[in-house]
Order: C-alpha cells, then sequence, then structure tokens
C-alpha cells in the first residue's frame, strides 16, 4: 500500500528485455537506504517488487501484462520516474490509500500554467465513472484532488510543491500517464452495481445504504 506521495524523482538506468516482460534497472536515489530483494516499491504509480539491489540503483521485473496497461512499456533510459517505497503501520496517510494498482492509462488534453497549474486528461468513461470532484486520484503515482469531471475528461490542480517534487511539470499535450482511482469509490460503485444486477426490490434506498453500512 502507498499513499501517493511521491519520496523521490530517480531516473531509468537501463531497460532490458525478458522471457515474459522487461527488467527496469532504476537509480532510486535515498530510497535505496534499507531496500531489500522482495521489497515493493511504485514507480510511476505502478507497484513492483525489487529483484535485485546494488548500491544506488534497484531492479525491477515487469511482466509484458503491466507493460501492455502502463505506461512502463514505453520507457527508456533516462527517463525520470515517481518512486515511492509501501508505507508501513507507523507512517501517516498524508496522500490517500493507493495501491499501486493502475487501472488505466489518460493521455493529457491541456496544460493550464500559472501559479497553481492545471492538467486536463482524457479518458475513458469506465474510468470517470470511478470520480468524483474534490475526490482522489493518483496521476503517475501521485495523490491529486480532482477538480472537474465530465464523462470524457477530468482535470487537477497542481501546487508549486508538487511540480517541484514529481514529474508532473514535465508532461505536455499528448503524453499519456497511469491512473489509479480512489479504491473506496470502486467498492462503492461496485456494491450500486451488483444492487441493479439483482434486480433488488425498489432499487437503491437510504434503508438500504444504512443496511449495506454506507450511511
Amino acid at each position: 500500500m502507498f499513499t501517493g506521495i511521491v519520496q523521490h524523482v530517480g531516473a531509468i538506468r537501463a531497460v532490458r528485455d525478458t522471457s515474459d516482460g522487461a527488467r527496469l534497472t532504476i537509480d532510486s536515489g535515498p530510497l535505496s537506504d534499507g531496500l531489500e530483494r522482495g521489497d515493493s516499491v511504485a514507480v510511476n504509480g505502478a507497484c513492483l517488487t525489487a529483484c535485485e539491489c546494488s548500491g544506488q540503483t534497484a531492479a525491477f521485473d515487469v511482466v509484458s501484462e503491466t507493460l501492455k496497461c502502463t505506461t512502463l512499456g514505453g520507457f527508456r533510459p533516462g527517463a525520470k520516474v515517481n518512486l515511492e517505497r509501501a508505507m508501513t503501520l507507523s507512517d501517516g496517510l498524508d496522500g490517500h490509500i493507493v495501491q499501486g494498482h493502475v487501472d488505466a492509462t489518460a493521455a493529457v488534453r491541456r496544460v493550464d500554467r500559472g501559479q497553481t497549474w492545471t492538467l486536463e486528461f482524457q479518458a475513458s468513461g469506465e474510468l470517470t465513472d470511478l470520480m468524483v470532484p474534490k475526490g482522489s486520484v493518483a496521476v503517475d503515482g501521485v495523490s491529486l484532488t480532482l477538480v472537474n469531471v465530465s464523462r470524457d475528461r477530468f482535470s487537477v490542480a497542481l501546487i508549486p510543491t508538487t511540480l517541484a517534487e514529481t514529474t508532473l511539470e514535465g508532461l505536455s499535450p499528448g503524453d499519456r500517464v497511469n491512473i489509479e482511482t480512489d479504491v473506496i469509490g470502486k467498492y462503492v460503485v461496485a456494491f450500486l452495481r451488483r444492487m441493479i444486477e439483482q434486480g433488488s426490490g425498489g432499487g437503491v434506498t437510504l434503508d438500504k445504504l444504512r443496511e449495506a453500512g454506507f450511511l
């Protein structure tokens, strides 16, 4: 589990094809301290397992499904990536609950630069159905607050600290990013869909939401 608070911007050192995907070697800087084989690290929002640690670098095996469903398949040496180690029980939850399970990718539609930046993304309805204004979303592993949400797009605001400490400042229209929607929203939507599919008489009511523990 992660929080979406980026701890270090690392750099891809090497990309090597394997029989089932690729091996990424990443300069993880201070995050390398105490990092051991088997530890989890979110790389641009995708939870990966360290398979080899040496000095300030760590290697991660990425299976073909992950390469296909995220932006990791387009990584090249020199690319900058957002890194976060898995949280421990003693850590504070400064962002929101992030699993490191990327739902899909979205494309940058517009970048409005100012003291506070606004990024707008083009996304599928399957993604935006799980979003609400002022709710949380992880973009390339960064915990952000949603500003506007419509059927095929959504926007987020970025403060200077976020721009300075993540890779998001380098985004341009057309770039693709990894998106993970709020896990709580997923459970709510899944529950409501089951109620509808099961044909529960009267549809969704306040009493039924209370019985399910939502109220």
